[in-house]
């Protein structure tokens, strides 16, 4: 049935016949909709983890980043000046050699923004980062989890 579907279909066919009918027009609709429902789960899950995997990496960068602030200006950024101040001189601030990024963009993989506080709440670090993940509030499982610069057996301390 399929081969003379495809003849009909690349106008292949011996018969006389011109089109398609609502039934092969059917079966196909119904082939594509089967294969979706297999691939779309799997492409979908895959682009969870891709998004979680780059908030890791930007929080990564951003944590360098900030490093290299504080090196240059003897300090961090304080909360009010926020990751901006990686990207344009903040008022004040001396020995600013940056931009210290080369994107402005400081919004996670779900376009939400990422939580920057300094000083840190945690455990030996001296600013928090971090992203609330794909529900973009704090705490969650899975990708809805917390993507942070700090770990919660560090948050423990000695």
């Amino acid at each position: 049935m399929l081969g003379k579907l495809w003849q009909r279909i690349t106008g292949t066919d011996d018969d006389n016949q011109e089109g398609v009918t609502l039934i092969e027009i059917t079966i196909v609709i119904v082939i594509i909709g089967l294969l979706a429902s297999i691939i779309g789960p799997r492409v979908i899950g895959n682009v969870d983890k891709a998004k979680v995997a780059k908030a890791q990496l930007e929080i990564k960068n951003f944590s360098t980043a900030l490093e290299n602030y504080a090196i240059d200006v003897g300090s961090y950024p304080v909360t009010e000046e926020g990751l901006i101040a990686l990207w344009q001189v903040p008022d004040n601030s001396v020995n600013w050699s940056g931009p210290y990024v080369t994107d402005p963009t400081f919004n996670d993989p779900w376009n939400n923004p990422y939580i920057f506080t300094s000083p840190g709440s945690h455990y030996g670090y001296d600013f928090d980062l971090a992203s609330y993940g794909k529900d973009g509030a704090e705490g969650g499982e899975s990708f809805n989890a917390d993507i942070t610069n700090w770990t919660e057996s560090e948050n423990l301390g000695p």
